[in-house]
């Protein structure tokens, strides 16, 4: 049973160090900031475009490449299975310190 399955976080402020803490691993951090980035271009490619039907490829981006760092290289399950809202608000904010330099990428 991992430090994850003990503790219930029940506010942001106090789950956002452990999220980090699960994003310690470069790669990891790396593909979170790609995924990212790429849902943000495309979710806004398909409004601009109005093509709704796509919608999907996003949250494909985003996911598809979080977990594939999550699983191959830190070697851990995904926050989001546990905290999904504390997740994507955490992948948010990590993505935006690491765009302006405060997280390494």
């Amino acid at each position: 049973m991992g430090n994850q399955d003990l503790v219930l976080y029940t506010t942001f402020e106090d789950f956002y160090p452990f999220y980090l803490k699960e994003h310690s691993n470069r790669t990891n951090r790396r593909l979170h900031f790609v995924g990212t980035s790429l849902g943000l271009l495309s979710l806004a490619y398909f409004f601009f475009t109005g093509q709704f039907k796509l919608l999907f490829v996003p949250f494909l981006c985003g996911y598809g490449f979080a977990w594939v760092g999550h699983f191959f290289f830190q070697k851990n399950k995904p926050a989001t299975f546990k905290y999904p809202l504390f997740s994507l608000r955490g992948d948010f904010k990590m993505w935006f310190s690491m765009l302006t330099g405060k997280i390494k990428i």
